[in-house]
């Protein structure tokens, strides 16, 4: 099951009729940047090429998650947004989960104007803003992805010891990785893949 992304922090309930749809089957939705599911076998899938992959997983309560988390999706929480719907629709307990912040842009390669970085300073204490970005002599950012989704997952209640967060990035790997930014917008797609075990 794929998402359609839009850069939104909307996650989707996946439940077996979902089964193919973005890959056999048309998607009867829009606007989804984030996947849940209980349902063993079906696997949920979702699309990069810079922007932040985020992967769950609640082994007590047998479920995954896969979001979407580009600039927009990490200053509006979408990490928080996912923990909070795993704990809504299936009870899960967010020190029980474990999670993973994929390979995306990095700190030095992800330069930003002062627009975007006043959201970051609207959505983060102040006190977190010199380990999100610095400011540079030509006015622009460079702006941390990696450790806003670390510090907006520990708010979400992940423990330390139940996250992994990335040193790969895709703009310093191009050979190996997709990347907007490297290849100035000619570029395919990666897609991170996660699902339960049947049986």
């Amino acid at each position: 099951v794929c998402t359609h992304q839009t850069h939104t922090t909307n996650v989707r309930i996946v439940t077996r009729e979902d089964a193919g749809k973005g890959v056999t089957r048309e998607k009867d939705y829009t606007d989804v940047d984030g996947l849940i599911t209980n349902v063993p076998g079906i696997c949920l899938v979702t699309f990069y090429a810079d922007c932040v992959p985020l992967l769950f997983l609640d082994p007590v309560k047998k479920v995954v998650a896969s979001s979407h988390s580009g600039w927009r999706g990490t200053v509006n929480r979408m990490g928080q947004v996912t923990v909070e719907k795993m704990q809504k629709e299936f009870s899960c307990d967010p020190k029980n989960i474990l999670a993973c912040v994929g390979p995306s842009i990095c700190q030095e390669c992800y330069e930003v104007s002062e627009d975007v970085i006043d959201m970051f300073r609207a959505n983060f204490r102040e006190s977190e803003y010199d380990r999100l970005f610095y400011a540079k002599e030509n006015g622009k950012f460079q702006l941390d992805l990696w450790k806003a989704n670390e510090l907006v997952l520990t708010e979400a209640g992940i423990r330390p010891e139940h996250m992994a967060v990335t040193n790969v990035c895709t703009c310093c790997n191009p050979e190996l990785l997709f990347s907007h930014r490297a290849s100035k917008g000619k570029r395919g797609n990666l897609a991170a893949f996660i699902a339960l075990k049947e049986g």
